[in-house]
Parts: C-alpha cells; sequence; structure tokens
C-alpha cells in the first residue's frame, strides 16, 4: 500500500462533531487554470478542488485550509480513495510524453502556499499504455511519418483526464479499482475519435511504481499495461472525458464532457455506464486495425439505458454540465461544479444536488433536510 512509503493516511473522522455536507461551496478565485475537478472526503469533511496548476483544501464549514502549488503540468480530475487516505488526480506533461497519476497526500495540505516540488507531498505513477496511443498514428504505428500519413494518436488521444474510484465493469459487487478516461482531441474529420477509452488499474501494488514528482527528470515508473481497457461509443467529445466518478446507489459510472462539435450526433455533456455492464470483444466502429488493416476490436461496454435517446446513432446520454467538478457522495446527493473568471482568476461554485432520474432535468438542488439526513445514512 502506498502508506509504506509515508504517504496519505488510514480513513479517518473529523475531530468534534461531524459536519453535514454543505449545499454550496465557493472556491477561489485564484490566479490560475481553471477548476478541473473535485474530490470529497466525506469521513474527514473536506473538499479538494483542481484549478490546473494549483491544489485547494476546505473543510465543510467552507474555511479554506491550504493550497498546494508550483508544478507546470496539467493537473485535472480528482478522486478521494478512503482505502488508503490519498487524493489520485491525472497529471501530465504532454511534451515529455509522461502521463502520470499523481497520488497526492491531502492531509498535509495544511497551510496556503505549499510548494508541490518540494514538500514531497505529491507522489507519481506513469501510465505506459496511454503513452503508447498518444505517440501512435491512427495505425498504431510510431507517429512521425511522412505527409499524407495517417493521423497522430491512435484513437485521438490526448492523454488523461478524469479519475475515478470504483468496481471492474461488470462485476458491481467487486473491489474498487482506479479508473481512467482518455482525453481525445476534437477532430471532425477523422471517424477513428468516437470511443472513450478506459483503463482500470489496481493500485494496491503502486508503491513499487510511485516516485516524487520532478519536473526536470521525468519518470517513466509505472504498470506496463491496464488491467482493462474498454471502450465507449459516444461520439467524439471535445478532449474526451473531463470528470469520472462512481456513484454506488445507482451502481453507475458517469462520465462528464466537453460539448462535441460532430455533425450528426447528440453531442451530450453526460454519459453512463452501468457497473454491471459486460464488457463485449466487437469491432470498433471506424477504427482501423495495426498497420491499416481490417477493423481494431476491443472490449466494448454499453452505454446506460436511461436519460435522452437519438434514434439516429442509438447514443444515450444528457445534456448536463459535468465537466469542471462532478462527484457522488452517496444516497442519491451529488456535488456538481460550475467555473468562473474575473479579473485573470479563476473560481469555482460548487452546488449539492440530488439524482431526479428525469431526461431532460437529472440533477435539482438538495435541500437543507438532504443534507442533514446524510449524516444518519452514513452512520456519522
Amino acid at each position: 500500500m502506498l502508506l509504506a512509503l509515508g504517504l496519505c493516511f488510514p480513513m479517518h473522522e473529523a475531530p468534534g462533531a461531524p459536519l453535514p455536507p454543505p449545499l454550496g461551496q465557493h472556491a477561489g478565485p485564484w490566479a490560475s487554470g481553471h477548476v478541473q475537478g473535485i474530490a470529497v472526503d466525506v469521513q474527514g469533511g473536506y473538499i479538494y478542488y483542481s484549478f490546473t496548476n494549483l491544489l485547494a483544501r476546505y473543510d465543510f464549514s467552507g474555511k479554506l485550509v491550504g493550497t498546494l502549488q508550483g508544478w507546470k503540468g496539467h493537473l485535472g480530475d480528482l478522486d478521494f480513495n478512503p482505502a488508503d487516505g490519498c487524493i489520485y488526480g491525472s497529471l501530465e506533461y504532454k511534451k515529455d510524453n509522461a502521463f502520470y497519476i499523481a497520488v497526492i497526500d491531502g492531509d498535509r495540505i495544511d497551510r496556503v502556499g505549499i510548494d508541490a516540488l518540494a514538500s514531497g507531498i505529491i507522489g507519481t505513477v506513469h501510465l505506459p499504455e496511454v503513452a503508447r496511443d498518444f505517440v501512435a498514428d491512427a495505425h498504431g504505428q510510431a507517429s512521425g511519418e511522412p505527409e499524407g500519413a495517417p493521423p497522430p494518436h491512435r484513437y485521438g488521444t490526448s492523454g488523461i483526464d478524469g479519475v475515478g474510484f470504483g468496481p471492474r465493469f461488470g462485476n458491481a459487487a467487486g473491489p474498487h479499482y482506479l479508473t481512467v478516461g482518455y482525453g481525445v482531441f476534437s477532430d471532425t474529420a477523422r471517424p477513428d475519435n468516437d470511443h472513450q477509452v478506459l483503463l482500470q488499474y489496481d493500485v494496491r501494488d503502486w508503491a513499487r511504481y510511485v516516485r516524487p514528482l520532478d519536473e526536470r527528470r521525468p519518470h517513466y515508473s509505472g504498470p506496463a499495461a491496464a488491467h482493462g481497457k474498454y471502450f465507449v461509443r459516444t461520439g467524439n467529445t471535445t478532449y474526451g472525458i473531463q470528470n469520472l466518478a462512481y456513484d454506488p446507489g445507482l451502481q453507475r459510472w458517469f462520465l462528464g464532457t466537453y460539448r462535441g462539435r460532430k455533425d450528426g450526433l447528440p453531442n451530450y455533456t453526460l454519459f453512463a455506464v452501468d457497473a454491471s455492464a459486460v464488457p463485449r470483444a466487437g469491432e470498433l466502429a471506424g477504427v482501423p486495425g495495426p498497420g491499416g488493416e481490417g477493423q481494431a476490436r476491443g472490449l466494448l461496454l454499453p452505454l446506460a439505458a436511461d436519460g435522452l435517446s437519438d434514434a439516429a446513432t442509438g447514443i444515450r446520454g444528457w445534456h448536463q454540465k459535468a465537466d469542471v467538478g462532478f462527484q457522488p457522495i452517496g444516497h442519491g446527493l451529488f456535488y456538481l461544479a460550475r467555473d468562473s473568471a474575473r479579473e485573470g482568476k479563476q473560481a469555482a461554485e460548487l452546488t449539492l444536488m440530488r439524482w431526479t432520474g428525469d431526461a431532460r432535468q437529472p440533477f435539482a438542488p438538495a435541500t437543507q433536510d438532504a443534507s442533514a439526513s446524510f449524516l444518519s445514512h452514513t452512520g456519522n
């Protein structure tokens, strides 16, 4: 476990009487990139915000506890792993072909302005599977071919962004894996970028891979392959899966995206996959096989039979903003974030929502009673 490296801490409870999850919270403004994702430590009573090159930690009362800063890479979506108390986030350095999962000891973010590189608070694990797809062309060959060669970046891979913990696909009752969603470049001309790509990893053996974050000397220590690689056909979305999260109540994975731009597609911004859905081997529509021969194959996951349905394509989903912060906290409650900018600084507005199941308005603001009753549901 990562605890053996001195990272993170066992699942804990906040001192004193636990606070109910707030109905809303404001984070920022910061001289940073826009908010990318959030992580919620329900037992501890903390919310973490990724602002691209700054990580902010607030408690449930709205007090700013601390910030972590000082890196140049792109920190994306986050999730909290109650099994080891770590914050996990996507962190990428495209020019170095270095795609990391950042493993962050959130409990040590106890003051404003902590230097990430000097503090040792961030460990990193490289994902070679992502790097291979990023440098390959559409035919799976090394990129850099002459003009007229297949387009670069297999599956349109732009890196990684969405991360979340949940069960392995097809086994809702099984142990939880770290699940990582690819970023995918927006390109309306190519036919091979209409799938979301998901990797699943068992992080219990990651102590042997994790290394300190060192931007001067990027490392490439990580698992040679994922425990599973899956494809979900949603149609191309701009930069792929921005926020990825699992809701244990619905036993469902949610995929939050920016709106796609291809004609003839519904271009929803929220999609779902049921955890019980069994992956099936099949052809990946529009994706050429190795060397350009035939059709590529992979493990396909169906979209959940819920939400709006596009008759022409069979694609299902919702027109719901879920791209800069989306986190289920249990018992039908979710945090959804909105980003804002003022005078060059970035902020986030968080709202506690409840699941409605309505195809046109799947979420509605939660009430104070729902927030208060959450404590009794969770046993606090």
